[in-house]
């Protein structure tokens, strides 16, 4: 960077007006930048300054006493304002030694005029050198910029924007990826290098869950400031830039990072979607694992590729994602429009299950995405992970379209050899097609409990049959009176026969569930409570649910009929 674009105190001390002013404290701070020139004249000025101006002051505000100087002076630092000018006359005859030592412990520049000066001639002059500083920062901003765009369209662009911005801002550049090495420019020695990426490791677990458009965080490290920048797209971080300063770190420096991480991620992008591209050449053997059609080792082997043994062996669930649209929103295109999303979809998917160690196999049919999640090993188990990153994947929202789509996820259990990923995605369908039962958008096959069992008995007359023999009186009278025994019935027993807990949840007073329940034992007999018969009564209501789940559906408090 050209450091002229920074004002600061040493540049306005050689201006003609400053000829006799003497710079009596805080000598070491000198090349702290000006923002602003303030006159200042009142001791309480807490939201008169924001930080960086040069304050000119005669000392009205702050003569009554050595306390009250000091505590006008330690404001101004807490403010961090950028140095106290002070023209000594009728308020200051001479400087307080206090006051030049609390300068010098903050490095808080300390600077009298001993004649009269006139403030105005001072603002109008350092105002013009800071407007003017300030323009050109704007246009070296804009020029390097666009540089930084040109070298993304170029081979290595990355390593070229890193390099560029090293020499921009005359700093330590540090670029992390999860996966890769990381780069420093300039070149450090292992020891400095693991010192950087000891402190990475520490500070890294803060920027979980911060955005990539996220302004850059500061962090003292050791005498040095780090500003470190996340840089992603689609609400997805792919790598961080850190910048190791000697000073606190300026606006300009933080614009240029923002804007050399924007051009890195553009590039990212980029290279993510040509290898989403490559990568949907999976959508045809992926397709014959979960059809059944491949069993034969070999042929396998030559789907899947040199890593077939590794892969073979990870463990793996089958994810089946429904992507449904709510809202109704009219595309002008419906089949790009819908070629584009699915592709969008399927490039944040890959995104998410990579960064919770899950290596995703994707292929797309209709409305679903059907992904067979390969476990690479890690600490936390494998279904907590896959958890997370279905529901970040709920909770994508960075594209206009995909706010629109409803995801619904059926998972299998957890398996292992690819012969059996057919076995696995009859489990996700199974999974996903309770979703009118649950009513939740991801589901577990190993959580489904006894329907597990009534999804392979629905035959068409078997259950039926089943349901018709524990409640058909039931049944019957809630079709001919218009009834919710049924639904009363199942509420009661979900809830262990408690009445103060299904009263409320059925939204209705207890005198009334009584009458319900009564009128429930007259149906099914006096033993209808008995383990035994209670078991059977409750297979027979989750049967019915699967059904017909719309029977099943609670009342609100406001339109329930007492």
């Amino acid at each position: 960077m050209d450091w002229e674009l920074v004002f600061t105190i040493r540049d306005a001390l050689k201006r003609p007006l400053f000829a006799e002013s003497e710079v009596i404290g805080g000598r070491t701070g000198l090349n702290r930048a000006i923002r602003w020139v303030h006159v200042l004249e009142s001791a309480g000025f807490e939201s008169l300054i924001h930080g960086e101006e040069m304050i000119l002051t005669t000392g009205m505000g702050a003569s009554a006493g050595l306390p009250s100087s000091l505590s006008f002076m330690q404001n101004l630092i807490d403010k961090n304002a950028a140095c106290l000018c002070i023209e000594l006359g009728d308020y200051f005859s001479s400087i307080p030694q206090e006051m030049i030592d609390l300068a010098n412990r903050h490095d808080f520049p300390l600077i009298i005029f001993p004649r009269t000066v006139r403030f105005v001639d001072i603002t109008l002059d350092l105002h013009s050198l800071i407007i003017n500083r300030h323009h050109r920062m704007l246009q070296e901003l804009e020029s390097i910029s666009r540089e930084f765009h040109r070298l993304t369209l170029t081979s290595q662009g990355t390593i070229k924007v890193l390099q560029l911005l090293c020499k921009s801002t005359r700093t330590q550049i540090v670029y992390m990826q999860p996966q890769g090495k990381p780069l420093f420019f300039p070149a450090l020695s292992p020891e400095d290098q693991a010192s950087l990426l000891s402190f990475f490791e520490a500070f890294g677990e803060e920027m979980e869950g911060v955005q990539p458009d996220a302004a850059p965080y500061i962090r003292d490290y050791g005498h040095k400031t780090i500003a470190l920048k996340p840089v992603g797209a689609l609400d997805q971080t792919w790598a961080y830039i850190l910048m190791v300063c000697n000073h606190k770190p300026q606006e300009f420096d933080c614009l240029l990072l923002d804007s050399a991480s924007l051009s890195i991620a553009q590039e990212l992008l980029r290279t993510r979607y040509m290898e989403e591209r490559k990568l949907f050449s999976e959508n045809l053997w992926v397709d014959e694992l979960i059809g059944g059609r491949t069993q034969d080792d070999n042929r396998l082997k030559g789907l899947v590729g040199p890593d077939f043994n590794v892969v073979n062996e990870l463990p793996y669930r089958v994810c089946l994602v429904e992507i449904e649209n709510p809202r109704d929103v009219k595309w002008n295109s419906s089949e790009n429009d819908w070629e584009s999303i699915t592709f969008h979809l399927s490039l944040i998917l890959r995104s998410i299950f990579e960064k919770y160690s899950l290596r995703p196999l994707i292929t797309l049919k209709n409305n679903r995405l059907t992904v067979i999640a390969l476990d690479i090993r890690s600490k936390l188990p494998g279904k907590l992970r896959l958890q997370q990153a279905l529901d970040a994947l709920q909770h994508i929202r960075s594209d206009a379209k995909l706010k629109d789509l409803q995801l619904v996820i059926g998972v299998s259990k957890s398996h292992r050899g690819l012969k059996h990923a057919y076995a696995a995605y009859q489990e996700a369908v199974q999974a996903l097609s309770l979703y009118s039962c649950y009513q939740k958008s991801i589901l577990f096959y190993e959580e489904l409990g006894v329907f597990q069992l009534l999804l392979s008995l629905n035959d068409g007359k078997t259950l039926e049959n089943f349901i018709r023999s524990y409640l058909g009186p039931l049944i019957d009278h809630d079709s001919a009176k218009g009834s919710e025994l049924l639904l009363t019935l199942r509420v009661y027993l979900d809830h262990d026969g408690s009445k103060q807990i299904a009263a409320r949840n059925l939204f209705i007073v207890r005198q009334s569930l009584y009458y319900r329940l009564d009128k429930i034992t007259e149906l099914l007999g006096e033993d209808f409570m008995l383990p035994e018969n209670r078991i059977s009564i409750q297979v027979a209501l989750r049967a019915y649910q699967l059904l017909y789940p719309e029977k099943f559906t609670l009342p609100s408090s406001r339109s329930a009929q007492f």
